[in-house]
């Protein structure tokens, strides 16, 4: 426990000797020789002093100091004053400042401060003019508890009029499911659901992106139905994804999930659909699906190796997912 401490206070101290020290030093004129040292004198360092600082080291060729400069600031947010921090946040027009500027903010909330900071940075994400701006903040929310904190938020942002903005909001659905949540959390996969069904007519491509890498293992009831009514999607790849989606949800979803799967099989002509289909009923099943797989093998000829490679790997009675896709890929391997 002493190190984050040591960590929290640090690292602000740092920064605001960076903002005293770094100007000081560059404009400073030779003193003349003496025998005295000069005085020390106590001065504090503004905000703005320090996104100065930030800004003039974000030029740097090295990522290494650009990414140090990037966790400073959040790591001295909370230490700064936040009036002033969301001033500087409000009048930022840099979409790399804005974005890290957001990502401060967030920090604070995300360390039990101020609910209205992370409302300050959604509000922007949803209303700024600026296509460039709202897609930087949404960015600054990934990988947090932006999800939970902020209601509807992402299904009106997979609705935004610029592409950028949709997509950024469906790399922090998959990224917040998988590292924020470990795909445990009903309530994020849901919310992912739900923001994929608002983004399905406008944006399939945004649909796709959140179902096919959605972590499903604990949604409800209603979001297993949803994902079934993506089977009639007229978008492949939005077919495609929910296809595979269906192949993790809970054990009560799993038997509809797989009615739905096999009859959507024997109406699909799309292969890459069929071969999503294919993989989820296997993984529904394990080496129950077997019979099942049998029975769809003289449906599309062309497919019948792909189901037979699958059929010689649940044979072997594998016990881990992980485990069956390994032995897949090396069979492949081998023909």
């Amino acid at each position: 426990m002493i190190r984050p401490i040591l960590r929290m206070n640090v690292l602000p101290t740092l920064a605001l000797t960076l903002g005293l020290l770094g100007p000081a030093l560059a404009s400073a004129e030779q003193p003349a020789a003496s025998s005295t040292a000069p005085a020390l004198k106590g001065g504090t360092c503004s905000v703005e002093g320090l996104m100065d600082s930030i800004r003039r080291g974000l030029h740097s060729d090295s990522e290494a100091y650009k990414q140090y400069l990037r966790t400073l600031l959040r790591e001295s947010a909370v230490n700064l004053p936040l009036a002033e921090l969301q001033g500087a946040f409000e009048r930022e027009y840099d979409p790399v400042m804005v974005e890290n500027l957001a990502a401060a903010l967030v920090a604070r909330t995300e360390r039990g401060l101020e609910p209205e900071a992370m409302q300050a940075v959604a509000k922007r994400a949803l209303e700024d003019r600026d296509p460039g701006i709202r897609a930087a903040t949404v960015r600054a929310m990934r990988r947090t508890g932006a999800l939970e904190r902020t209601g509807d938020m992402y299904e009106r942002l997979v609705r935004d009029t610029s592409p950028e903005v949709r997509m950024e909001a469906a790399n922090n659905l998959v990224e917040d499911n998988l590292h924020v949540y470990g795909g445990h959390d009903g309530h994020a996969a849901d919310t992912a659901v739900a923001a994929a069904a608002a983004a399905a007519s406008s944006d399939p491509k945004v649909t796709a992106k959140i179902l096919g890498q959605l972590m499903t293992g604990e949604i409800s009831e209603g979001s297993a139905r949803k994902l079934e009514q993506f089977l009639r999607s007229d978008s492949p790849e939005v077919r495609a994804a929910a296809s595979t989606a269906l192949g993790g949800v809970p054990a009560a979803q799993m038997a509809s999930a797989k009615q739905a799967l096999v009859g959507m099989y024997r109406d699909e002509s799309d292969p890459t659909v069929r071969k999503s289909i294919i993989q989820s009923i296997a993984r529904l099943g394990y080496s129950g699906a077997v019979p099942e797989l049998q029975r769809l093998r003289g449906v599309d000829p062309s497919l019948s190796p792909e189901i037979d490679t699958w059929i010689r790997v649940l044979e072997k009675n594998p016990q881990d997912w992980s485990l069956i896709l390994r032995e897949k890929q090396r069979l492949q391997q081998a023909r």
